[in-house]
């Protein structure tokens, strides 16, 4: 493996990396990696930045495209993750964290490779799933109570 391959797997880890903040809470995790300006809750732009940073990581070969084998990374890693990190996303809120990386969610034209612009653009679409309360911010409370 290159540094950089390297360095992009230890840094995708942390698409979530630590253990949940708050033991057990559901999204803790989700809002502690994403809340880019650490005011507690995720806002759109906090969404649009962090979708930025991770295509950034996963795009190897800097050409502003995710293809065929750079977004196989990206799953594979994001899978690690979601095992060690969130019971696997398959179900409730985390189940849209999940869905909304998707390559099928993100190749916008369906040419089979996500440019930077479509994987960014998404992040509106993905933050309407995830504000399940509607009120314009994603915090723990889109993802319920724990054991609830």
């Amino acid at each position: 493996m290159t540094p950089r391959l390297l360095l992009t797997i230890a840094a995708a880890l942390t698409l979530g990396s630590a253990a949940y903040a708050q033991q057990g809470q559901p999204g803790a995790h989700f809002i502690e990696n994403w809340d880019m300006n650490e005011d507690g809750h995720v806002s759109l732009a906090d969404a649009e930045q962090k979708r930025g940073e991770i295509f950034i990581m996963f795009d190897q070969d800097e050409d502003g495209l995710l293809n065929s084998s750079e977004y196989d990374l990206f799953d594979e890693t994001r899978q690690a993750d979601m095992n060690e990190n969130a019971g696997g996303h398959k179900k409730g809120a985390m189940r849209n964290v999940n869905n909304a990386m998707k390559r099928e969610f993100n190749d916008v034209n369906g040419d089979g490779m996500v440019s930077q612009d479509e994987f960014v653009s998404k992040a509106a679409d993905w933050f309407k799933m995830m504000d399940r309360t509607g009120d314009g911010i994603v915090t723990t409370e889109d993802f319920g109570r724990k054991g609830g």
